[in-house]
């Protein structure tokens, strides 16, 4: 099933202005909000993490440490750390409240794109340019496995909500399930017609896929089946986000749009960015939205659920 463009306005809180900031010297990469959704925390290729409050926009604490640009960043569901992927092969993992590196995992040969944390906040999953993608005690630093089979670059990874599965996507447009207890390859999902930029698992155990193809997949991961596509943008997609019943794109067509997950309908967008969008995230209780991209401009949104 292919859902088309339709238009319709977002509704926004009481108050639609968003809050600009402008902090970052360069692109910013990635979003991830605090799972309390009181901060947010920017990756750039100025090669800082930057966490803000989300009520004033207020800059929270600069985390520096990565050697070439800052790509992915994650909270734990504790919200008591953030972690980064950096093209420096690496991955740093801060304190948030001291704002201090507590570890350094030299995870890869080359970028470390991808970066997600397991249900509960055990285990970092690691998407690589160096055409892998691997599992890691987030407290030790330790590597528990490597995936192996991708045939290019790798985007993406991301833990299923009963941890049991990671999915990883990158350049090759392959989608593979993986069984972190062993390293076995379960399934591989098919169907996007360009490179894979980002996944996320939905609460349910949904995934959704964000590609250069300009749509979003959403998979039925038990039959191994794709279940819904969205279209509509100009330009790929960088990222996906879900939350309330509600997914959000960021494209390189400067958009960020707003689609209803169950009617798999447009319902809106945020205001367009002056380049490539490249990130968007939303908050748990969907109340709040991040974008940010090329511009290097971060703006967070108020809306109403």
């Amino acid at each position: 099933m292919t859902y088309g463009l339709i238009l319709a306005p977002l509704l926004l809180a009481a108050d639609p202005e968003p809050i600009h900031l402008e902090a970052h010297t360069a692109d910013v990469f990635s979003l991830a909000f605090s799972p309390d959704g009181k901060l947010l925390a920017s990756a750039s290729k100025d090669r800082t993490v930057r966490l803000w409050n989300t009520d004033d926009g207020e800059i929270k604490a600069v985390l520096k440490g990565h050697t070439a640009d800052a790509l992915r960043v994650a909270f734990s569901p504790d919200g008591k750390h953030v972690a980064c992927g950096g093209a420096d092969g690496t991955v740093r993992v801060w304190d948030v409240s001291t704002g201090a590196e507590v570890s350094k995992i030299k995870a890869h040969s080359n970028w470390v794109a991808g970066l997600a944390y397991s249900p509960d906040g055990k285990r970092l999953a690691t998407a690589s340019a160096d055409k892998t993608a691997a599992v890691w005690d987030a407290e030790t630093g330790e590597q528990l496995a490597t995936f192996r089979g991708h045939t290019a670059e790798v985007w993406a990874v991301a833990f299923s909500p009963d941890g049991k599965t990671v999915a990883s996507a990158g350049k090759d447009a392959s989608i593979r399930l993986w069984d972190p207890a062993n390293g076995n390859l379960v399934k591989t999902l098919a169907g996007h017609g360009g490179e894979v930029y980002t996944l996320a698992f939905d609460k349910d155990g949904a995934l959704l896929s964000a590609s250069a193809d300009k749509t979003v997949r959403i998979w039925d991961v038990t039959k191994g089946e794709e279940s819904a596509k969205l279209a509509g943008h100009a330009g790929g997609v960088f990222t996906v986000a879900e939350a309330g019943g509600k997914v959000f794109t960021a494209s390189a067509d400067k958009s960020v749009r707003i689609w209803d997950r169950k009617a798999g309908k447009e319902v809106g967008s945020l205001l367009p960015h002056k380049s490539e969008a490249y990130a968007v995230a939303v908050t748990a209780d969907g109340k709040r939205a991040a974008t940010a991209g090329k511009d290097r401009v971060v703006r967070i949104y108020p809306l109403q659920k």
